[in-house]
């Protein structure tokens, strides 16, 4: 498939968006991505570096995370490990469709990120809402990071001050408030100030090692379990018919790795859409066996009392379970920076595109307005997750949104790419994939919708 010269929507261009709020926007891809500048490529050097194996790497990287802590409760609500993995399966389809549609719009717009693949494949509405959504879901999940970290603070303390779990705290220093704060001034803070964060990309092997051990700890624990552990009640079959759909949202948020695959795919030493199919299917088929590695073994263990984060139903004295909690605060301390880094490159791309100011034009400002916009944002998501202690309230919200990355707007993109071809007689596999596009679409709408509305309904019953 040749590579397209301009967008293929012409709406992209209503706005006047300038290149310097592209650019602004362009930050918004993994650290670990090294892409080729748009200008290059009137050089005939349009080629990147990343090979399919390394492209592999990167996209599991992106979507192995912290994530997987709610599986086992996914698995819970979805009722059973048959369940759960028959609808692990069928989600995995559109999961990697959604990301070769993506390649394929990416080639025909010449864009390589992907909220402009967006905007210039489907127009103004739907990219302001992309961004828009990229916005508030790097919002989220940054919440969420600071909830993770509560829970396996609260775990860690408990086992050095030697006080019964069931107790609570009773010294100041050690309450979850105090300690999440301390954690999030101290250390993500200072990282999530500064303009680049190109020093990430080394943390993210840390990263990957430690979800990686969550995983053998949680498998191993459920193989040789602790001698003082009670059988428990394994679901096999869900609660109502409705509540399978409950488990959607956790799936959708652990294998959400479209908003950074576009720059993926572009930097890589051959980016065609062929190659691409098999690097995503390989990469979402390592992640699968990840994620339901840790949720079966994680729900056979707990069955129907096992923690909306897996890790809190462990005991707080379990040395290797202590140490992958530790892994995952570091996981999160380091996404952290890098998911608000993301948001705020498309903050910063909306506000210059609104404004019509380049950033050559606004570099006094611009310090003013992300030093603002950072202590803003920490601030806000900090208060959020020191009243917010169920993780699986927000990655139900959260999760929604990621449907909207997996289905929606893939699904849109293919559409509009499709109805933008000019022929004369529209053949078979034309609306095969104009029915796909809309099958996708209605599909990531019906569970944001149904995601939505059962986080709004818990959270007013509660």
């Amino acid at each position: 498939m040749a590579q397209g010269t301009g967008s293929i929507n012409s709406d992209y261009k209503d706005w006047e968006w300038s290149n310097d709020a592209g650019e602004r926007a362009r930050l918004l891809q993994s650290p670990s991505v090294e892409t080729v500048p748009k200008n290059a490529e009137s050089q005939g050097n349009s080629l990147g570096a990343t090979s399919a194996l390394g492209a592999v790497f990167i996209v599991v990287n992106a979507a192995l995370g912290a994530g997987l802590l709610n599986f086992p409760a996914a698995f819970n609500m979805a009722g059973g490990v048959a369940a759960g993995i028959a609808l692990q399966m069928c989600m995995l389809i559109f999961i990697i469709g959604g990301l070769v549609i993506l390649a394929y719009c990416s080639q025909a717009s010449n864009e390589r990120t992907y909220q402009e693949v967006v905007w210039a494949v489907c127009g103004k509405v739907p990219g302001v809402l992309c961004e828009v959504a990229i916005a508030v879901y790097t919002f989220g999940t940054c919440i969420a990071f600071l909830i993770i970290i509560g829970d396996q603070e609260d775990k860690i303390i408990a086992a050095l001050v030697k006080e019964p779990e069931e107790a609570g705290s009773s010294r100041w220093y050690t309450d979850r408030k105090f300690t999440i704060s301390v954690t999030a001034f101290l250390l993500i803070l200072p990282l999530s100030i500064p303009k680049e964060i190109g020093f990430q990309k080394y943390a993210s092997s840390l990263s990957v090692i430690g979800t990686w051990y969550v995983t053998a700890v949680i498998i191993i624990k459920y193989i040789w379990p602790d001698k003082e552990l009670v059988p428990v009640e394994i679901p096999t079959s869900p609660s109502t018919w409705t509540a399978v759909f409950n488990a959607m949202p956790t799936i959708c948020f652990g294998f959400q790795c479209h908003v950074s695959s576009v720059p993926v795919f572009n930097s890589m030493k051959q980016p065609e859409v062929k190659t691409w199919g098999a690097v995503v299917t390989a990469a979402m088929v390592i992640a699968l066996f990840v994620y339901t590695g840790t949720g079966v073994c994680g729900f056979l263990t707990f069955g129907a009392g096992v923690e909306q984060d897996v890790l809190m139903s462990y005991p707080s004295n379990d040395i290797p379970v202590a140490l992958a909690r530790a892994f995952i605060i570091l996981c999160v301390l380091t996404s952290y920076p890098i998911l608000h880094f993301c948001g705020r490159a498309v903050l910063e791309g909306l506000w210059l595109r609104y404004t019509g100011i380049t950033v050559e034009e606004d570099v006094v400002r611009e310090r003013r307005r992300r030093l603002l916009q950072t202590i803003s944002w920490f601030l806000l998501t900090l208060l959020l997750a020191l009243f917010i202690p169920d993780i699986g309230k927000v990655i139900s919200v959260i999760g929604g949104l990621a449907a909207c990355f997996i289905f929606v707007f893939p699904g849109l993109c293919l559409i509009q790419a499709k109805l933008s071809e000019i022929q004369e007689t529209r053949a078979i596999s034309w609306w095969a994939q104009v029915s796909y596009g809309v099958f996708m679409v209605t599909l990531g709408a019906f569970i944001f919708g149904q995601t939505t509305a059962n986080a709004i309904f818990v959270d007013l019953t509660a």
